[in-house]
């Protein structure tokens, strides 16, 4: 009997790769990915894994055949991912329900998000950045998979301590900000976003942050002939994975 094979994509990313270290195989910017089978469909109804929230973690890691590190995904390059497994998994049209409306997307057209790449700098996740209001200087990093692990837990933590707490924004912002006026000893950032970011400069960096962030652009526009309006955010929902759910 011939050996079995399934069939396999190679997959681009967002950031091209130019944010990872050299050494990393995320650097060549595009990752094999193997199409779906039964096994992986066996992931997506693990009752653990949807109970511990890590199931899409569990599938696309599944289906990840280049040999990578996946905590070191930018978030914007995992959401490539996502789209592409979907893609693998049951198809390029992707159905779902808008203001009463449904719509049918071709997923296999979406382009990555427009970014300046001049700003970036190959191999190194860190960008400088000057607070438009109280003028700090800070650089600052793109989050991967790992740092969305570490800020979740945090915040769980925080949340079990006081169940009434909300610190998801500066979380966040206490593991992207990577130094404060040339100092990178993590009690002074804590300490300098607790105490002395300013709302105003807080916005502004996060704006920033958008921009510069490559990522897979979620638009779907309409072709319908009265539709005026700049896209619909196609939504990553239970029938993203489950098109019969």
């Amino acid at each position: 009997m011939a050996e079995l094979k399934v069939p396999t994509e190679i997959v681009s990313l967002p950031s091209k790769g130019l944010l990872y270290p050299e050494s990393s195989p995320l650097a060549k910017g595009e990752i094999e990915m193997k199409y779906m089978t039964a096994k992986e469909e066996d992931i997506l109804t693990n009752t653990n894994f949807i109970r511990q929230g890590t199931v899409i973690d569990k599938l696309l890691q599944a289906l990840i055949i280049t040999p990578i590190d996946y905590n070191e995904l930018l978030i914007g390059d995992k959401n490539a991912v996502l789209v592409a497994a979907r893609i693998l998994g049951y198809g390029k049209d992707y159905k779902f329900d808008y203001n009463d409306k449904e719509y049918t997307a071709d997923l296999s057209i979406l382009e990555d998000k427009v970014v300046d790449t001049s700003l970036f700098k190959r191999g190194v996740n860190e960008f400088s950045f000057v607070l438009p209001y109280s003028k700090n200087s800070i650089t600052f990093k793109l989050l991967t998979h790992g740092d969305e692990q570490k800020i979740d837990a945090e915040i769980k933590g925080m949340q079990k301590v006081n169940p009434n707490v909300t610190v998801d924004a500066t979380t966040r912002l206490k593991h992207m900000i990577t130094s404060v006026e040339g100092k990178r000893d993590q009690k002074e950032i804590r300490d300098f976003v607790d105490n002395y970011l300013m709302a105003r400069d807080a916005r502004a960096l996060r704006e920033h942050y958008n921009q510069i962030s490559p990522d897979i652009n979620l638009t779907y526009i309409p072709q319908d002939e009265d539709y005026t309006g700049e896209g619909i955010a196609i939504p990553v929902s239970l029938n993203f994975f489950w098109p019969d759910a």
